[in-house]
């Protein structure tokens, strides 16, 4: 749910980290080592090197971390490869891709040692347990304060206003074929406007000049006018779909810390993601694996993910770090929708946006 690069680090629901103390990443420990579990994941996962290194320390297992790109990316591939797995566990299929990944066999059954703590509101597959929540987000349009202070416009505050001639040519957004948030937003705009209206409201967007990119760095750190990327030039377009929890990291990794966050979120534009990890099919290390999906909902690495992957713990008792909280708050009401009426249209709803916006 993730945040990438903010110039030594990131921002956003998918931040990229980097993982000393997570093993070999250069193919010199293999899956099938006893002592090695190896982790699958797109390109926003990080932890604390501390952190890791406990679990490795506790359980006896070096972790290794292979990342896949974007979301809608790692996905794809891990179901191609779903017979010779590249690894044991799998971390970052969301609510809008989960379908994909039960549909084609990619996870074998496990309920992870303390799944009882997991909020009901964030469980899927609890008669197979398949996959195990481990963190949840909200994908928004974020938008660049000064931009609107300069031009003097109230910035947009909900998906009827992204239409509107004042913001028009300032939105860019990430292909929903092949992007975590791109999809994420198209599905917010079909919870909306509904199977009838989603289709009108994004021709709408299209008139009004929203522009599409393959993913969530290049839109928010290329594209974007408000990110702090470290880019000597900038994006031109003050409005971007990201997360929610973009501007704490725009704050928190800040040299100067500025005292508010320069960016702002659109909450009339907020889908809620749930982001979950799963025990591969046909994985090398099953024991290893298993401890690892435990470790993923513990205290520890429960609370080490705000400030890393800028995400909301999922389980009971997890505490946020006040900064993060108080930046980055989640959504009061954003859209959601039942996992099965993604599966059931997802892949029709894609192939159409495709047409309408791309075409």
């Amino acid at each position: 749910m993730n945040i990438k690069r903010l110039t030594a680090v990131a921002v956003g629901l998918g931040m990229v980290g980097t993982l000393s103390a997570c093993g070999s990443s250069d193919g010199s420990q293999e899956a099938g080592d006893s002592k090695t579990v190896t982790l699958v994941s797109h390109d926003s996962w990080a932890a604390s090197e501390d952190v890791i290194a406990a679990f490795e320390k506790e359980s006896g297992y070096q972790v290794r971390v292979l990342k896949d790109g974007d979301a809608g990316q790692a996905v794809n591939k891990a179901v191609l490869t779903k017979d010779n797995p590249q690894g044991d566990v799998f971390f970052g299929v969301d609510n809008t891709l989960l379908s994909r990944a039960l549909d084609n066999g990619l996870f074998q059954p496990y309920e992870a040692k303390g799944s009882e703590r997991i909020k009901a509101e964030y469980r899927a597959d609890q008669d197979k347990h398949r996959v195990t929540p481990v963190d949840t987000g909200d994908i928004c349009v974020n938008y660049d304060k000064k931009y609107f202070a300069d031009h003097k416009i109230e910035p947009p505050r909900s998906f009827d206003d992204l239409v509107e001639p004042q913001y028009k040519n300032l939105l860019v957004t990430e292909n929903a074929a092949s992007s975590s948030p791109g999809l994420g937003f198209l599905l917010g705009t079909a919870a909306k406007y509904g199977d009838d209206g989603w289709e009108g409201y994004w021709k709408k967007l299209k008139a009004n000049g929203v522009k599409v990119v393959d993913g969530w760095e290049q839109a928010y750190n290329e594209e974007f006018s408000g990110s702090s990327s470290g880019k000597k030039a900038k994006g031109d377009r003050p409005l971007v779909v990201s997360y929610a929890s973009s501007p704490p990291a725009e704050v928190l990794y800040a040299d100067p810390k500025p005292t508010a966050a320069p960016t702002g979120v659109a909450e009339g534009t907020c889908f809620r993601q749930v982001e979950y990890a799963g025990l591969l099919s046909n994985a090398k290390n099953t024991k290893g694996g298993k401890a690892f999906l435990d470790f993923l909902i513990s205290e520890r690495f429960q609370q080490d993910m705000p400030l890393n992957m800028f995400v909301y713990p999922v389980t009971e008792g997890a505490q946020v770090p006040p900064e993060f909280a108080k930046y980055g708050p989640q959504a009061k009401d954003p859209e959601t929708m039942d996992p099965a009426k993604i599966a059931d249209h997802r892949d029709q709803w894609v192939k159409s946006w495709t047409s309408l916006v791309l075409k």
